[in-house]
């Protein structure tokens, strides 16, 4: 291979997020709706019949569909079929920071506004209830934080004798934050809260 060969494959290349293209993608919409008090935050409660994080507190979203035109596309149809809100009907909807998981995941947020007269259907197979808080509770109570460590541990078979310091070497266990908010008994936490304290950043 030569210069000139070497020089159009570079040329082409579109650099992503390394290892991605083996990534579960998913996208979520942060719900604001316009109340008589100010602008509340929606949320979710998962059903309680799911075998992933029954009960959890989420905001509407799931894995991009390859049907799907883009992020906010996926985004807006997961509030459709889990709220009932109508794709056309939600707006203002702007992206933030997308989030690569430790395991595996990236997670594309977008941020948007459903009518106030907006009637919510839940789809009881994936929402067990929804509920609101106001904005103004976030904007003046910063989160809960702790940390969780990971610990490296090479499979069995992993060869030692082709590093330097072999069985003794000095792998660098790693840290995450997690966010924790409580509001009247309910718990948010998880990625839902690293999204929110994220959106909450950009408004300060």
């Amino acid at each position: 291979m030569n210069n000139e060969e070497i020089t159009k494959k570079l040329t082409l290349h579109t650099p992503v997020i390394l290892g991605s293209g083996n990534f579960s993608k998913y996208a979520v919409l942060l719900p604001l709706i316009e109340k008589e008090d100010g602008i509340h935050v929606l949320f979710e409660e998962r059903s309680h019949q799911l075998r992933r994080q029954p009960g959890d507190i989420c905001f509407p979203g799931g894995r991009i569909d390859h049907n799907d035109l883009d992020e906010q596309t996926a985004a807006l149809r997961e509030t459709h079929e889990e709220l009932g809100v109508n794709m056309e009907n939600i707006y203002n909807v702007f992206p933030i920071d997308f989030l690569v998981s430790p395991f595996g995941m990236i997670v594309y947020p977008y941020v948007g506004f459903i009518p106030r007269d907006q009637q919510l259907v839940p789809n009881p197979a994936e929402v067990e209830t929804v509920f609101t808080v106001p904005l103004s509770f976030f904007m003046e109570n910063p989160p809960e934080i702790y940390h969780v460590s990971f610990n490296v541990e090479p499979v069995e078979n992993f060869p030692h004798d082709l590093i330097v310091g072999g069985e003794n070497y000095k792998w660098q266990p790693r840290q995450t934050k997690e966010y924790f908010y409580q509001y009247e008994g309910r718990v948010i936490w998880g990625m839902t809260a690293t999204i929110l304290t994220h959106f909450i950043e950009i408004l300060r």
